[in-house]
């Protein structure tokens, strides 16, 4: 195929955008959470873990150890029993404590609005960063780029093969989609990697963007 223009690249990716927004206009994060910290925990179990399996755990976690001040003060055995079904469990049931207790001794018992004093938190990456911040608090500084993210991505040709890793795709994805359209991008890509671009039977025949996936134009589904 021939090398796609950057006029051509961004024009589609915007259609695909509006697309999205059409079809999701009010998807939000299904993680339940009731404060930024829980949010914050939330997302770090999410980590190679489907959200039913982190919101199946959660409401016995956050009911016991559901403040920074509980959390920090929690037995992480205790912690790790509760979380037991999701994967790393024992990792992640000592990331929670640390991460309660660094909110409590360095950031006054509140997740930090800030992307790179957030991502000082045990356990929480860049991707928690944008999710929490976008989610919580309404500060869009990136795009959180999971599994869904990183494969649709690449599947619509967004970016290139070079960006083969979560942080090179979201660096890529910063360049090519504007600014003003991030907020909403991951919530509806996951959806829509869900729904429709399903990983092993994407729908592509019934999908709404197809005549926007060079992936399709090329009769690759994969």
């Amino acid at each position: 195929m021939p090398r796609e223009k950057k006029a051509d690249k961004q024009a589609r990716i915007v259609e695909i955008c509006r697309r999205m927004d059409e079809h999701y206009p009010r998807e939000r994060c299904h993680l339940n959470y009731e404060t930024p910290f829980q949010l914050t925990i939330a997302v770090l179990l999410s980590a190679q873990t489907t959200d039913a399996g982190v919101n199946r755990v959660t409401p016995e976690l956050f009911a016991k150890y559901g403040t920074p001040e509980r959390m920090a003060s929690a037995n992480v055995e205790n912690v790790m029993e509760i979380i037991r079904s999701i994967g790393f469990y024992r990792t992640k049931a000592a990331n929670c404590i640390k991460c309660a207790q660094m909110v409590l001794t360095e950031f006054g018992g509140e997740i930090p609005q800030d992307m790179n004093l957030i991502q000082k938190l045990p356990g929480v990456g860049r991707k928690t960063a944008n999710v929490v911040l976008n989610e919580a608090f309404g500060i869009v500084e990136g795009i959180a780029v999971d599994t869904h993210v990183f494969r649709i991505s690449h599947k619509l040709k967004l970016v290139g093969p070079s960006a083969d890793t979560p942080a090179k795709t979201e660096e890529a994805l910063l360049r090519v989609i504007p600014r003003e359209l991030w907020g909403p991008v991951n919530h509806q890509w996951v959806a829509f990697g869900r729904e429709v671009c399903i990983a092993r039977r994407p729908q592509c025949d019934s999908c709404f963007i197809s005549d926007l996936c060079p992936s399709f134009k090329a009769g690759s589904t994969r």
